[in-house]
């Protein structure tokens, strides 16, 4: 079977390593690459449905939004999209954030293009989640020492996208609540004008173009 997928890369020299594997993979076709994850986004938002890639590979250390909150941000606007992350490094706070934020499957880069490949079956035919054996045993030790209970406030600090800063998920939190920029900007002792700034950046970093949709993400993530 023929699957589509997409890179998010800022290495030349391991993308060029990807694209090549790829290559030999006849039932993969490219959709696209992108050198950060802001670009992954954008180019996304303008493809029509069924153009989207069914499998994202994703590099987790990018300039301008880096994996983990990059895979966060498309999974609420593309929840049919899998991602697997491509690593150098079975590090285990990011295999831990990674696979909160929704990523099928964890890989080190240096696997070849069999893998890759089976990867991609994997959660496409199987729902499964793919690793490479070490990062799985980081993983099983990450399932085995988590036995302290979560707040609520933990909760929703990993939940809310790293990008967002403290004042923009303090604004996020009212226009969730319904309120208009001059409301925020009356109890937050600012200007409507630096208000509506925030929210434009708030718009940018979450992908969305309205209010709706801030709400409704925020709803089914339970932010809030």
């Amino acid at each position: 079977m023929n699957y589509t997928i997409a890179i998010a890369e800022d290495n030349r020299s391991y993308l060029n390593s990807f694209l090549h594997k790829i290559a030999e993979c006849k039932h993969l076709k490219l959709q696209f690459t992108a050198a950060n994850g802001r670009l992954c986004l954008e180019q996304l938002k303008g493809l029509p449905y069924h153009l989207m890639p069914q499998v994202i590979f994703m590099d987790l250390e990018m300039p301008e939004l880096d994996g983990v909150e990059t895979i966060g941000v498309a999974k609420s606007l593309y929840p049919d999209i899998h991602f697997i992350v491509l690593t150098v490094l079975d590090d285990d706070e990011k295999v831990f954030e990674a696979i909160r934020a929704g990523a099928s499957g964890y890989l080190l880069k240096h696997e070849p293009s069999a893998v890759l490949a089976d990867a991609v079956a994997n959660v496409m035919e199987h729902q499964g989640a793919p690793m490479s054996p070490g990062i799985a045993r980081k993983a099983l030790g990450l399932l085995s020492r988590s036995t302290a209970p979560v707040t609520d406030k933990q909760e929703i600090n990993e939940r809310i996208p790293k990008a967002i800063t403290e004042r923009e998920e303090e604004i996020l939190k009212h226009i969730v609540s319904g309120w208009d920029a001059k409301r925020i900007a009356t109890v937050l002792d600012i200007s409507v004008n630096t208000v509506r700034n925030h929210i434009a950046n708030i718009y940018q970093k979450l992908q969305v173009q309205s209010k709706a949709q801030i709400m409704q993400m925020a709803h089914k993530n339970k932010w809030f």
